[in-house]
This record gives structure tokens, C-alpha cells and sequence, in this order.
């Protein structure tokens, strides 16, 4: 009897330690398998931010392309007039007065200073002065000014948006020394204006011009 009972507490303490064994190599494999399992998950959901902000990246990239091509079209159909004087002035400083006022007007809403300001009227140079001056008066503008980058970035938006044709022919921009958040601007723009109607004159057909005319005319008629 008590042989029995050794060898059952023998097989009972073999079993206890199999046992042991089973729940430490358990324990060491879940201890192994969390990390791996958890690596998993934040991969998974790295791929869905992955995936999702991918998304949102090309809806953005979509949306700008489609402003982009919007954008293009307006300005492909945008035929902006020429500004007409309310009043009829034969004199170009006169008649750009207003229009210049507004652009001023400009200037003060987005609080640029302006160090100084040089008006060139009917430039030679220009291309509506040498081929339509009796339709357009033509005033170049020299202004100097001083803003900051935001103040200067609305002027220039306002100038775009601007119901009348104006041309900017050139912007030099250099930082103040001082305080870098200050520009000192060197812009150069022209400003057109319709001539009225009564005051168009024809162009003058010179002596030997004439000449000319008339000896092609009569050759053609003898012919």
C-alpha cells in the first residue's frame, strides 16, 4: 500500500512538473506573441493613416488642379476695359487723374508708404503710343514704397483685380536692412485711358506717300 502510494505521489509530481513546464512555455509564448501581435496592429493602423492621409493628399492635389484650370480659363476670359475719363480732356495727365486716384486710394487701404512717385506721359516706347496715340492716353508710373510682405501682397492682388487694363512692368523688391520684415519696393506700372471718339484724327499721308498712292492708282487704271 504504501508502495502505491509512492509511486502515485511519484506520477502526481512528474504530472505537477509537466504541467509547470507547459504553463511557463505558455506564459514565454504569449510573453513572445503580444509584442508581434501589437507590431501588427500598428501597422495596421499606420497603413490606414498611410492610406487615408493619401487620400486627403489627393483630394487637395485634385482640387488645386481644378482651381488651377478655373483659374486659367478666367484669365483666358477675361477682356478687362480700358478706363474712360468722365469728363473729355484732351490732356493725358488729366484724363488718368482718376483712374490714378483709385490705385492711390489702393495704396492707402493697405497702409504702403510711398518715398516717391514719377510720372512719364505718353512713353515713346510703348506700343499703344507708337501705334494707336490718337485712341489712348498713356501714363508710366515709377513709384517707390515701402510696406510689409502681407500689406504688399493685397496691393499687388487689388492691382490684378482691378477693373481697368493696367500693365506692371516691373517689380524690385529688396528687404530693409533693419528689420527684414520690411520691403522696400521699386514698382514700375502703366495706366491707359480711352481718348474720346472726337478727338481721334486720322493718321497724315506725307507728300511722297501720296505720290506714291496715286502713280500705283493710275498704273492699276491704265491697266
Amino acid at each position: 500500500m504504501e508502495n502505491n502510494y509512492k509511486e502515485y505521489a511519484k506520477i502526481f509530481k512528474v504530472a505537477i512538473g509537466i504541467l509547470a513546464g507547459a504553463i511557463l512555455l505558455f506564459i514565454l509564448m504569449i510573453a513572445k506573441t503580444v509584442p508581434e501581435i501589437q507590431k501588427i496592429s500598428d501597422l495596421q493602423n499606420d497603413y490606414k493613416t498611410a492610406t487615408s492621409s493619401l487620400a486627403d493628399a489627393e483630394r487637395k492635389l485634385e482640387n488645386l488642379k481644378n482651381k488651377a484650370a478655373e483659374k486659367k480659363v478666367e484669365d483666358e476670359n477675361m477682356i478687362k476695359a480700358f478706363f474712360k475719363p468722365i469728363t473729355t480732356v484732351a490732356d493725358t495727365e488729366a484724363a488718368i487723374s482718376d483712374e490714378f486716384g483709385e490705385i492711390l486710394q489702393i495704396m492707402r487701404e493697405n497702409k504702403i508708404k510711398t518715398r516717391s512717385i514719377k510720372y512719364d506721359y505718353d512713353p515713346q516706347d510703348d506700343n499703344f503710343v507708337k501705334n494707336a496715340a490718337s485712341r489712348y492716353h498713356v501714363c508710366r508710373v515709377t513709384a517707390e514704397m515701402i510696406a510689409n510682405y502681407s500689406s504688399f501682397e493685397n496691393f499687388l492682388r487689388e492691382l490684378y483685380k482691378h477693373e481697368h487694363f493696367i500693365e506692371i512692368s516691373k517689380i524690385e523688391i529688396v528687404p530693409y536692412q533693419k528689420n527684414k520684415r520690411i520691403l522696400l519696393i521699386n514698382l514700375q506700372f502703366k495706366l491707359y485711358a480711352q481718348r474720346d471718339p472726337s478727338t481721334y484724327t486720322t493718321p497724315q499721308v506725307s507728300p511722297e506717300n501720296s505720290e506714291n498712292s496715286e502713280s500705283q492708282n493710275n498704273g492699276k487704271t491704265s491697266k
